[in-house]
């Protein structure tokens, strides 16, 4: 077994090398893979203080009555400014009362200039705006939006008759789309992070099928090689066609099973109920173990004898592999709604059991949870060891005029 895992080791690094040469293959052929990039900052909205140059200018041209005070209105606005935008892009910080109470300050300061000095003084409206809809974006947004527009709209008339209307609707416009574009940017990120935790989950588990298919396949196979080798051993000296018979067998088992391992990588496995029975009479019968198989019920979905396939191959691969019994009866009970199979031996118990749950009775019960199933197993009070797995029958609809 230790061989085995070394080679599922290796063929889980296969799949991460082939996995990262698609991801080669599809940038070489011009399909790059969308990547969210760094998440913006507040740098992204600085660029917009550029708006302020021409107030600057009437500072230094002398153009401005008491350049001292615009000059300090001017600092005070942009260093505002700053804090509010590097905030706004850390949901916790936006939302603070420390954000709130800058865009406050904000907002007396530049209704003061603006009032104060009118002109290119006015434009502070436009950048409170945008600095407004980066730090209050939410359902309350649009309120704000109006209430900063007509502010906006009330002082630039005072200052500048009619054409105040331009300023409230640039105050209005930035506040909306600077909110909206930053939103928009928020939610493209988390869906595609949640795409990529999806991608991730979906390549567990695969990767969780994969091994739990190999486990099982590789798991009853190996079993019934060695039982039918050692059963040819004991054959060979008194009886060379019996002995031959069973080698023959084993060529065949691992024949069918390089099959099945190419079918579980490919994830396109059926199996069949009446297969696994008809393997598992003959497992036994090498093993020594008297095979008694009592069915009963209509026919089941062919999901539904998968399912039960697998519970088959696991049961019986444990009562050949740990119990020592010499009697191991499979029953399948099959009704209109529900189906039962019960594998039950007369032996010692399956080692596993004292210690918990093994790998295949625990991938087992996770395939049948899966389907609305249940599996139980454990020792009887008589002696033996019994496994039990119930299954809902879910049938396919039948086309109409098809025979029943």
């Amino acid at each position: 077994m230790t061989g085995i895992r070394g080679r599922l080791r290796a063929m889980s690094c296969r799949m991460d090398a082939w996995q990262l040469a698609r991801q080669s293959e599809a940038e070489q052929a011009g399909e790059r893979p969308e990547r969210a990039g760094p998440p913006p900052t507040g740098f992204t909205l600085l660029p917009w203080l550029l708006m302020g140059l021409g107030s600057l200018a009437n500072i230094f041209q002398g153009d401005t009555s008491s350049p001292w005070i615009g000059g300090a209105g001017l600092l005070a606005f942009n260093s505002l400014y700053v804090f509010v935008a590097f905030r706004s892009f850390d949901k916790a910080l936006r939302q603070s009362p420390s954000t709130r109470l800058a865009l406050a300050v904000m907002t007396l300061l530049t209704c003061g200039l603006a009032l104060a000095y009118g002109g290119s003084w006015l434009l502070f409206f436009p950048l409170l705006g945008l600095a407004a809809g980066a730090a209050l974006r939410g359902r309350r947004l649009g309120r704000w939006g109006w209430s900063l527009a007509v502010l906006a709209g009330v002082v630039a008339g005072v200052k500048d008759g009619w054409d105040g209307l331009s300023i409230a609707y640039g105050t209005f416009l930035s506040t909306m789309v600077t909110a909206a574009i930053l939103s928009l940017s928020d939610a493209v990120r988390q869906l595609r992070a949640a795409r990529e935790e999806l991608a991730t989950r979906a390549v567990a588990e695969e990767r969780l099928r994969f091994s739990r298919d190999l486990h099982d396949l590789l798991g009853h196979t190996l079993s019934v090689i060695v039982v039918k080798s050692e059963a040819a051993r004991r054959l060979a000296h008194r009886d060379l066609d019996a002995a031959l018979t069973q080698i023959t067998d084993i060529e065949s088992v691992g024949r069918q099973a390089l099959t099945e391992v190419r079918e579980a990588v490919t994830g396109y496995r059926e199996g069949s109920l009446g297969t696994e029975l008809d393997r598992a009479r003959s497992a036994l019968s090498a093993a020594d173990v008297e095979p008694v198989v009592r069915r009963s019920g209509p026919p089941l979905p062919p999901q539904t004898e998968a399912l039960l396939g697998w519970v088959v191959r696991e049961a019986v691969t444990n009562v050949v592999r740990h119990s020592g019994a010499s009697r191991c009866e499979i029953a399948v009970a099959g009704g209109a709604d529900r189906v039962r199979l019960t594998v039950t031996d007369n032996g010692t118990g399956v080692a596993g059991s004292t210690q918990g749950p093994g790998t295949g009775l625990t991938g087992l019960t996770e395939r049948l949870a899966t389907a609305g199933g249940s599996l139980t197993a454990g020792l009887e009070p008589r002696g033996g060891f019994s496994v039990t797995a119930e299954l809902p029958v879910r049938r396919e609809e039948r086309p109409v005029g098809a025979p029943a």
